[in-house]
Formats: C-alpha cells, sequence, structure tokens
C-alpha cells in the first residue's frame, strides 16, 4: 500500500472494499484498473458518437459504419471486410509487413475466415505458426522489399497488402510498385495537415523514435496511390490508416472524391480500444 493509500488503510469503507474486491493490500492497483477499464469504455462511446456523425456525413458510400475491432488495433477489421465484399474477396491473399505480435494486426481476422497469406516482421514470431501462412523474420528496407516479396511468392495481384513498419511506410509501398494489389492498407502521419505533401527522409536502418517524425502524410500518400493506380477511399476514425482501392475496382463503390482533403482523420491514437477479453488467435474457419 502506497504512503498516498496508507491513512484511509483503516477506514471502514476501505476496509469493506477491499473484502468486496478480495484483494486486502492492493486496492490502489483494483481502483487503478476499475479506472482503466471505466476510459476505455468512454474511449468506445466516443467512437461511436464520431462514426455515427460521420455516417451521417458521407452517405451510404462511406466506410465510418462499418469499422469494428476484432483482432486490428482500431477499426480496420469491419473496413477491410466492407470493401472486400463490395469488390469481391478474389483469391483470398494477403501478405502484411509488420504484424506485432501475430494476434493484432491487419490480416489475422481474414485468416480466421479462410484467407492465406504471407506475413513479414522484423522480430520473431512465436510458435505455432498456422500452415497457412509464410512468416518470415526480415528487416525490410526499400532495398530488399521487392526480394524479399519474390522469394515469399507473393502474387501480383494479391488480395490485400497491408504495410506498416512506421517509419519508412511510405518508400516500401513506392518500392513495391511492381505488384498491383486489390487493395492497399497503410500507416500515415496524421500529425500533418492534409493540404500538405510531406515525408520522412529515408535512411535503411532508421526506426520510429516515438515522435510524431515518422512516416508520410497523408496527401503524400494519396499522390503516390494516384501514381501507382489506387484511389483513397478512406481513413479510420484514430487517424491512423488509410485505405486505398484499385482504381479499376472503385466504380461506383465508394465515396468520394478520393482525396486527402476528404476522408482525413486528426491523430485519435489513444481511441477505440478494446476492454473486452484478452486478444488470441481466432480459429480458423473450415471448409464445407
Amino acid at each position: 500500500m502506497s504512503s498516498l493509500f496508507a491513512p484511509y488503510h483503516q477506514l471502514p469503507v476501505i476496509r469493506e472494499l477491499e473484502r468486496i474486491f478480495g484483494r486486502t493490500g492492493t486496492l490502489q492497483d483494483t481502483v487503478r484498473e476499475e479506472l482503466q477499464a471505466l476510459r476505455k469504455l468512454h474511449c468506445l462511446e466516443i467512437c461511436a458518437r464520431l462514426r455515427e456523425g460521420k455516417a451521417a456525413q458521407e452517405g451510404p458510400l462511406g466506410l465510418h459504419r462499418f469499422e469494428h475491432q476484432v483482432c486490428s488495433q482500431h477499426g480496420e477489421d469491419g473496413v477491410l471486410v466492407e470493401i472486400f465484399r463490395r469488390i469481391g474477396d478474389g483469391s483470398r491473399t494477403f501478405v502484411e509487413v509488420g504484424i506485432g505480435d501475430g494476434i493484432e494486426n491487419n490480416t489475422s481476422f481474414l485468416h480466421s475466415l479462410g484467407w492465406s497469406g504471407v506475413w513479414i516482421d522484423a522480430n520473431p514470431l512465436p510458435p505455432p505458426i498456422p500452415p497457412e501462412l509464410r512468416f518470415r523474420q526480415s528487416f525490410v528496407t526499400k532495398e530488399n522489399a521487392a526480394a524479399l516479396f519474390t522469394e515469399l511468392a507473393v502474387p501480383v495481384e494479391v488480395d490485400l497488402c497491408s504495410l506498416d513498419i512506421d517509419q519508412n511506410t511510405f518508400y516500401l509501398w513506392e518500392a513495391l510498385s511492381a505488384w498491383r494489389p486489390r487493395v492497399v492498407l497503410t500507416e500515415y502521419n496524421a500529425s500533418i495537415p492534409p493540404s500538405v505533401e510531406w515525408k520522412v527522409n529515408y535512411e535503411a536502418g532508421r526506426v520510429w523514435d516515438l515522435t510524431n517524425n515518422f512516416g508520410a502524410s497523408l496527401k503524400a500518400f494519396e499522390r503516390l496511390g494516384h501514381r501507382l493506380g489506387y484511389a483513397l477511399v478512406h481513413c479510420e476514425i484514430s487517424g491512423a490508416n488509410a485505405f486505398f482501392v484499385r482504381q479499376d475496382l472503385v466504380g461506383e463503390r465508394f465515396a468520394g472524391p478520393f482525396d486527402a482533403e476528404t476522408h482525413y482523420e486528426p491523430p485519435r491514437y489513444s481511441l477505440d480500444h478494446n476492454p473486452g477479453h484478452r486478444r488470441s488467435r481466432l480459429d480458423r474457419e473450415q471448409s464445407a
């Protein structure tokens, strides 16, 4: 018990609370945990209200109403499912660079729905690795990205390419121009205004230093995407990720204009965290 709580330890109400919680001597930890849970619930309520407001503004072709977190860090899971509902699943393949712990990422949920693909990360992936996944531990740079994709037999028209290496994501997508994913998901730097084109200076071994000096602005990604044949169709409410669909698949399926000014979301990184059960890799859907 810290000195902050010690004077109150003998008060009847505190002793009763300790009895109720069943954690005598750890009341401070219990209160902290309860406050964190309440904060997470409050964040989810804020996200829900923001999404409702966005959905009302953007009309039936918008994607905010579909944001839903299963294994992703924010609402990426629901948006990806809806995008592929509109354009078709294709071969149900993905490649993700920057998969974290293999549980919280942008493709774990798709894998549980029967998709297969390639995971690449600088850190090792704890076993077991599902047989439908090919994993390569590698620090990815613009110099080695294409060789890695070729070696791992990533299809030229893979359905989803998710890129999140924090510092050099812009340069990674630029280096993979020979691949034509149907959908590309990238992290953008929401601290930069949506009308400003900016990107961090490239250094192959550079990693994120936990500041806002990382990646590239949404406008920079919008223009890179346009040059490579992609339309910016959505940014999720946390202001972390941008979704691009190959232009030949867009048609009348998504809300335009497809520019940074329309789809930009400011940085709300602390929102949209799951307050429920601890996440795990979901069982893979069995074929009929």
